[in-house]
């Protein structure tokens, strides 16, 4: 018969030891070091962004076929002496660029074009080892998370195929007796669509590894299906501006045709098919090329306020904020297209409308990340907004 005890007996010391609950697979599965590779991600995404800037502001002085050869290693090192500096201003004397609109151009103005075409191609280094020396540390040490190793390791591989086709683009341009004095510019959009291509690769997979895997799994559940495809239409459909636009800052078509809504003083200009063959009016003529980015920007807009009606009706606040936040910077950066094309495009308003594309490009990716993955709202927070 088993003993009685007092009512007030203590029984800590005699009570059966309780194993502590455990957790789930997901939980008790190794996470690796999530937290510090988003940092290192973040890193390169600011680098990535100043890369783009740096080759827009390239690209608009004119900086781009300076530096006349591709050398991946040796071009690290800068001219160091006036014999070099002199070599290499003479190898740029040769090409059709210098020959057509530079003629007369002294060693100092070729110094100037020099080094930004040198600090473009630098700051790509720098990123390449910054993503080699990050990725080699976290892989050495077994911090990568399981299945991120491939998506990390494809980062790498475009940062590659970006830097190739980023002298295939230059490429183009350095010639003699062809009459190229710039890049052609489908191949600028090709170099400036990869470089937006990594750009949202990074930004996805911090937004990833900025939230617990048992959290992203569980907010999965509650995934807006119908915004998450509308958004991910929106992004290609943003994807395919920031093309149109690359291919009309590579003939500097936005210097022409300055006034709007019409392109001088008509709707569509008599000139939109006047080359020869008919294709290469999508790719060398101003007033086609400008045409197609007005009226795909004029589309773009309404499509994205149709995405921004269906966000803002979203159960989740963080979700709602996101479309809040990217449909206000679309019409900012419709109206900044606006103003730069009414002012001629000047240098200042281009960069300014490449980094706000970077931004809402960004927005875009984070607003379909919180229809894929919402972030639930708290118990309070319901009852304060009820």
């Amino acid at each position: 018969m088993a003993k009685q005890r007092a009512i007030f007996e203590d029984v800590s010391a005699e009570a059966p030891s309780r194993e502590a609950p455990k957790a789930g697979a997901i939980d008790r599965h190794p996470k690796g070091a999530r937290r510090a590779i988003r940092l290192w991600l973040i890193v390169l995404f600011a680098l990535v962004c100043l890369m783009i800037v740096v080759g827009g502001m390239t690209r608009l002085t004119d900086s781009g076929l300076s530096i006349t050869e591709w050398r991946p290693v040796t071009g690290a090192i800068p001219p160091m002496s006036d014999a070099m500096w002199l070599e290499e201003f003479e190898k740029y004397r040769q090409i059709d660029q210098y020959q057509i609109i530079n003629q007369g151009m002294t060693l100092d103005e070729f110094k100037v074009i020099y080094w930004w075409e040198w600090g473009h191609r630098q700051l790509g280094r720098v990123i390449g080892l910054v993503w080699g020396a990050g990725f080699l540390f976290f892989w050495l040490t077994r911090r990568i998370p399981i299945g991120w190793t491939p998506r990390l390791l494809a980062l790498g591989a475009l940062g590659g195929v970006q830097g190739a086709i980023g002298w295939w683009m230059v490429a183009s341009g350095i010639t003699s007796g062809e009459g190229m004095v710039s890049v052609a510019s489908y191949r600028l959009a090709t170099h400036l669509g990869l470089a937006f291509v990594i750009l949202g690769m990074i930004a996805w997979y911090s937004f990833l590894l900025n939230r617990p895997e048992a959290d992203l799994i569980a907010a999965r559940r509650g995934r807006e299906a119908k915004l998450y495809s509308m958004t991910t239409g929106l992004m290609h459909f943003a994807f395919l501006q920031i093309l149109l636009g690359a291919l009309v800052a590579g003939i500097d078509a936005g210097r022409g045709y300055t006034d709007w809504p019409l392109m001088n003083g008509v709707f569509i200009p008599p000139e939109l098919f006047a080359m020869q063959p008919i294709w290469t009016n999508f790719f060398e003529n101003p007033a086609t090329t400008q045409f197609i980015h007005r009226k795909a920007g004029y589309l773009l807009a309404g499509f994205a306020l149709i995405v921004w009606l269906r966000g803002r009706k979203s159960t989740h606040s963080a979700t709602r904020s996101a479309y809040h936040a990217m449909f206000a910077v679309m019409v900012a950066q419709i109206a900044l297209g606006v103003f730069t094309v009414l002012h001629g495009a000047p240098w200042q308003l281009g960069i300014a409308h490449q980094a706000t594309a970077v931004l809402l490009w960004v927005l875009i990716i984070r607003a379909r990340h919180l229809a894929q993955f919402p972030r639930f709202d708290s118990l309070r927070k319901q009852g304060a907004a009820a």
